[in-house]
């Protein structure tokens, strides 16, 4: 059984220009140059600790294209393409399935129904089982399609109300360790996953829901810098005792998605399961 956070491969998308002109959740205008400096950090911090950042080209036409976890998820071998968008993505999609499978050389499988919703950041995975947030876009169907992929491993569905994926709310922050954000709406998911799990985590509560969503990688643990998340990063100091990197993403931010949105984490195995 995989160590959850043992990482080969990262994949990302470069920043198009077309990414500025996108609707933010703020009301803020984006600014495209310092969201190519904080993709910039995030992927010296990855290759920092041993990954392979692959890089996609910059997609003019489709500016969510930076958001290459939303795609697939990737585990034992096996990339499940997925349908971020109720499918309104599908060139991100291919692009990332072509990466995967040629330069990775994953098994790639895709959804066999255009009714199966996922996005990939609504599919959290221990290392031990996966939790599958039924979300805006993310249906009971996308979550069986999970299920029946990974069939080793335990799979619960967990309601994700409002408009965020489950991600945000609720991630890995080491080996065992869950994060979770203060509010209501995240304490709630996580009582749905204790009750839930197989298995027994450890919770690093953070008051900042947007703190929630960090990336264990290697060993290490890839957080919100304090000057996005200034609470949160107490909390990390004081309790976390592994090797940590902060980091800026308040541009992506901005598009209501988090840190691991920005890059799709794949171990690539040494035995390639095929099916």
């Amino acid at each position: 059984m995989p160590t959850v956070g043992k990482f080969t491969h990262a994949l990302v998308c470069r920043v198009p220009a077309s990414l500025q002109n996108q609707p933010t959740v703020d009301g803020t205008s984006l600014d495209s140059d310092r969201a190519r400096q904080q993709q910039d950090a995030l992927v010296k911090a990855l290759r920092d600790l041993g990954v392979d950042v692959l890089e996609l080209p910059p997609d003019e036409a489709s500016p969510a294209s930076v958001f290459t976890d939303h795609c697939a998820v990737a585990v034992n071998g096996i990339a499940l393409m997925c349908r971020p968008g109720r499918g309104t993505r599908q060139a991100d999609v291919d692009s990332v399935r072509a990466v995967l499978k040629k330069e990775i050389g994953l098994t790639v499988l895709d959804l066999d129904s255009d009714k199966i919703w996922l996005n990939a950041s609504d599919v959290l995975f221990t290392g031990k089982e996966f939790f599958v947030g039924i979300s805006k876009q993310t249906n009971t169907e996308g979550a069986l399609a999970v299920a029946g992929t990974w069939p080793e491993y335990p799979c619960s569905p967990v309601k994700v109300e409002g408009k965020k994926n489950l991600k945000d709310l609720v991630s890995c922050a080491g080996y065992d360790v869950l994060s979770v954000g203060a509010s209501l709406e995240a304490q709630n998911i996580m009582k749905r996953i204790e009750r839930d799990a197989t298995f027994r985590y450890q919770t690093l509560s953070l008051p900042e829901d947007r703190a929630a969503n960090c990336l264990y990688v290697n060993g290490t643990l890839i957080h919100l810098d304090e000057t996005e998340a200034p609470d949160s990063a107490k909390i990390f100091q004081e309790r976390v005792d592994y090797p940590k990197r902060n980091i800026c993403v308040s541009e992506f931010r901005k598009q209501g998605f988090g840190l691991s949105s920005l890059c799709l984490m794949v171990r690539k195995s040494k035995n390639i399961r095929k099916l």
